[in-house]
């Protein structure tokens, strides 16, 4: 599993990775809320421990912008603000769990893995504003009415809504269609992207044309 740990005490955030290198993750390290802000946009973590004190901006804002762009990434809020408001706000904005410094090294451990016990499950539904994927049913509506995907169709909208908020390459989305049995001609992708298109741009989401990089979900039409 990869983890983001995100927190401005060196010494702490030192004895953080070292934990859970040994427990066998892949650990990064952000001091700054901005570091952070640009590990998360262009990586994919299973799991953030989300300091609230940082020296530039406020840990909770850094919960909010990851919530509003629909990461699938446990949060795991490990601060010293322990007031009950905190604790409900932290949970609130989307934390997953929430831990008060000075804590027990074995208790931060036995919450870790439950987190990530947790999100190695996969969610039944994805959603975006009033769209909604039924993964299990292999079903999208938008409010009551269903929308008639085809396998790739409904591939690539799971792709763009499990990475919300990020561009996505044509290499990325080679490589999922590539899971499909058939080969892929070398317009494929804006094939299948204007076929998608056009199923879901009449009810009001965009597929926008980052130039030179992808596609990228419009999360502003939510």
């Amino acid at each position: 599993m990869r983890i983001l740990v995100v927190e401005d005490d060196p010494l702490l955030a030192e004895g953080l990775a070292n934990v859970l290198s040994r427990a066998g993750h892949a650990v990064d390290h952000a001091a700054t809320g901005a570091r952070a802000e640009q590990a998360l946009t262009t990586t994919e973590f299973d799991l953030v421990v989300l300091d609230i004190g940082l020296p530039d901006v406020d840990g909770f804002a850094l919960l909010q912008q990851l919530r509003a762009r629909h990461s699938p990434a446990s949060v795991l809020v490990l601060t010293a603000r322990d007031t009950v408001e905190d604790r409900v706000h932290g949970l609130d904005l989307g934390a997953n769990d929430y831990m008060t410094k000075p804590f027990s090294v074995a208790e931060f451990e036995a919450r870790v893995r439950a987190l990530l016990r947790r999100s190695a499950v996969p969610e039944a539904q994805l959603a975006a504003g009033t769209l909604s994927m039924d993964l299990s049913a292999k079903r999208a509506r938008v409010g009551g009415k269903t929308i008639e995907l085809t396998s790739r169709e409904w591939s690539l909208l799971e792709l763009f809504l499990t990475r919300a908020g990020r561009v996505l390459s044509k290499d990325q989305i080679a490589e999922r269609l590539l899971t499909q049995d058939e080969q892929l001609s070398p317009n494929a992708i804006e094939v299948y992207v204007s076929r998608l298109r056009a199923k879901i741009e009449p009810e009001g989401f965009r597929l926008r044309t980052v130039r030179g990089f992808g596609y990228l979900w419009d999360a502003g039409n939510e």
